[in-house]
């Protein structure tokens, strides 16, 4: 019988990492390791080239095995953090008169500083509407070039309604050879500024990211695939290459986003903080019910129209190094042994530790000169870093990827411990310490960002270095933890096990059964356009009251059905892992409700009812305290809800407080927490039961909120 194989490749910025995945078992069957390449010609393309061509010839696999093929790209984070950017010249369309002076000024983008002394250079020009012709656009592309504008915006006020100007500028600009970045392809929302510095963003970044995308699509070709290359998103799914050369910048913060959806599928992560550790930076960000939380981007102090994980980047990782001056620990990080080209003392052989001396110095020009080194009798240098003390302190056990030589560490540790005048002990203490002091806030802030209560924050880690933070962070704050089987690769494997994503966002005040109908049927088409199967594909709707901003975020497979990774579990096993997660023993549990997709626990805690509802593969999808739940025909839904909505609803203070409810239909958990109303809720609803059979047995799940 043939087998299917799926590919996953990550660029770190150290390594690119590959890994083959069976379809059918989801066993990991083959793996590959090349240093990211950087300096190539081709640039990191080179890199995946390599690597997913090893892993291929080294296992056996033949390429007509491969039905699915992606990689994740840190290339657009890079090009913005290091300036490796276009100069954009914007094309501004919309009305004359009064009217066009603020669509003017909105689309004229000022340069945009990337905080990191570089910044996108743009130049701007403006047409009338109503004049615009190839004859106009042409003139106006040409005072761009003048400009040196090497790529092109096209921003049309209302643009989203109707953008046949924008594609008109697209058109005439393509014939001149320039790339042209569509504001309107970038995103459907209103305020035109916002959507003209996103599309100036993606446009900056396009040139480089086009020639990464044409080398690696030809090599994969050439190689005998014939599975469509996809690409990471930042958010967490994938999309076709056709769509990133429209839309590169969506893939900002992929490398993060694949290591979450691997933590998903390989650790029940349902509510917690995870850890991505590297070498060099840590990203720490949060998975709630089951998915990980997703905001707006924000570049130069900007925030964008483009959705990416919610995650915070610390300087602080598995090969931080160590900073000290005047007898005393000064800091950890935020350069690593990587950058001072050194090698880590607990993975230096013991019989390479001789005569072990300390020594400071600047890692690069401009640097603080008290980080520290060790130099040995050889002459060769070495450093200490996390790793090291993690291991000293036992943290990084014997099966982990960490784990190094213990002995070699405690050897090179100990001039230090000398200088601080405490044991070798106590010295690494210290420097896990250093490194906590800057994790603690940025876990707590999310916590309380995303009202995770203490006693159910769990900490997720991934990457090769996660042991050499998390136990110790785990330790100090008192929190479970757990680290994922295959840590090291963790991010290839999520970039194998991606899923399509993609999202249409409109501003409806007031939105209709219709509007929701027609919002819905645009992100599943945009789905199938990045490569989803039509009939894989579902669609979750969200509103937000304040903004009135629709989002519909569809979800498909690049094939019609992909196996469960996890085997399903029982009701014994699933009251196990709800009691774990309310904190009460199993037997205070009460299963409410359970079919063949779900089982809903409750138990009594602090004076409220805990409500857990758990999928058959053990995922914890509804986390909520004073909560219940109702099973029931279809065909009394609206009835149902009528009556969960009154009994849920909270008043104090004369202020209505909306219940939050959640739908478990057809195998979907449809959230609708802070739906503003009980009409507007039962119009998205609405859409939901369209086709299904009246007498399909659902749930609906209702929690009170907090005033």
């Amino acid at each position: 019988m043939k087998r299917e194989i799926r590919v996953g490749i990550d660029v770190g910025g150290t390594h690119t990492k590959a890994v083959a995945i069976d379809n059918a078992t989801h066993e990991i069957v083959g793996q590959s390791v090349v240093k990211t390449s950087h300096d190539h010609p081709l640039g990191v393309a080179a890199g995946v080239i390599e690597c997913f061509e090893n892993c291929l010839t080294k296992n056996n696999i033949s390429p007509e095995d491969v039905v699915f093929i992606a990689h994740s790209t840190t290339q657009a984070t890079n090009a913005l953090l290091e300036g490796d950017v276009a100069k954009v010249g914007i094309l501004g369309i919309g009305p004359g008169g009064i009217g066009g002076l603020l669509s003017k000024k909105q689309s004229n983008i000022p340069d945009i500083d990337l905080g990191t002394g570089r910044k996108i250079e743009t130049c701007h020009t403006y047409i009338k509407g109503k004049s615009i012709d190839s004859m106009t656009i042409d003139s106006h592309i040409s005072k761009l070039q003048s400009q040196r504008a090497e790529v092109l915006v096209a921003s049309q006020a209302f643009g989203v309604d109707s953008n046949k100007e924008e594609e008109l500028v697209k058109s005439e600009a393509e014939k001149k050879g320039l790339m042209v970045s569509v504001a309107s392809d970038i995103s459907k929302l209103y305020g035109l500024t916002g959507r003209t510095r996103t599309a100036t963003i993606n446009a900056s970044i396009l040139p480089k990211m086009m020639n990464t995308a044409t080398s690696t699509e030809s090599a994969v070709r050439d190689s005998g695939i014939k599975a469509p290359l996809m690409i990471m998103r930042g958010d967490g799914g994938v999309m076709h290459i056709s769509e990133m050369k429209k839309r590169p910048v969506l893939t900002m913060l992929s490398g993060p986003a694949a290591s979450v959806i691997g933590a998903l599928m390989y650790l029940r992560a349902s509510n917690g903080i995870y850890f991505e550790v590297g070498g060099t930076s840590t990203n720490i960000g949060v998975i709630k019910n089951g998915r990980p939380a997703v905001e707006y981007s924000i570049v130069g102090g900007h925030r964008t129209y483009v959705s990416s994980l919610d995650v915070t980047v610390l300087g602080v990782a598995g090969g931080s190094m160590v900073r000290a001056a005047d007898h005393k620990l000064v800091d950890v990080g935020p350069r690593s042994a990587h950058i001072g080209g050194l090698g880590y003392t607990v993975y230096t052989a013991p019989a390479d530790i001789e005569d072990p001396q300390l020594e400071f110095f600047s890692p690069k020009e401009g640097d603080p000169a008290d980080y520290v080194r060790i130099k040995l009798s050889s002459g060769e240098r070495v450093t200490l870093t996390n790793s090291c003390a993690a291991n000293i302190l036992g943290y990084v056990k014997e099966d982990d990827y960490s784990y190094g030589y213990v002995e070699s560490a405690r050897a090179c540790m100990k001039p230090l411990a000398d200088y601080l005048g405490v044991t070798i002990e106590e010295c690494a203490r210290q420097i896990l310490q250093k490194a906590y002091e800057k994790i603690e806030p940025v876990i707590l802030g999310f916590a309380e960002k995303y009202k995770i209560e203490h006693d159910q924050i769990s900490l997720v880690g991934v990457g090769g270095g996660a042991t050499a933070l998390l136990p110790f962070t785990a330790e100090s704050m008192k929190l479970n933890y757990s680290i994922s089987q295959y840590a090291e690769v963790i991010s290839s494997i999520g970039v194998a096990l991606a899923m399509v994503r993609d999202v249409v966002e409109r501003v409806v005040p007031n939105p209709t059964s219709q509007d929701i109908a027609d919002i819905k049927k645009e992100a599943k088409t945009l789905a199938i356009k990045s490569g989803a199967v039509a009939d894989s594909i579902e669609v979750q709707i969200e509103i937000d009251p304040q903004t009135s901003k629709v989002t519909a975020i569809a979800l498909g497979s690049t094939e019609v059905k992909t196996t469960d990774l996890l085997k399903a579990i029982d009701e014994i096993e699933a009251r196990s892992l709800a009691a774990q997660s309310m904190g009460l023993p199993e037997e205070a549990l009460t299963c409410e409700i359970k079919n063949d997709i779900f089982y809903i626990f409750t138990g009594e805690k602090n004076g409220k009812k805990q409500l857990r509802l758990l999928d058959k593969k053990g995922f914890i999808k509804v986390q909520r305290s004073d909560a219940e739940a109702t099973a029931f025909k279809a065909s009394d839904w609206e009835e149902v809800t009528n009556s969960m909505w009154q009994d849920m609803l909270k008043y104090k203070a004369e202020m209505e407080r909306t219940p939050d409810l959640y739908l478990c239909i057809e195998g979907k958990i449809l959230d609708y927490a802070n739906t503003i109303s009980l009409e507007q809720l039962k119009i998205i609803m609405s859409t939901e039961f369209v086709g299904v059979d009246p007498e399909e047995r659902v749930i609906l799940i209702g929690a009170r909120s907090d005033i």
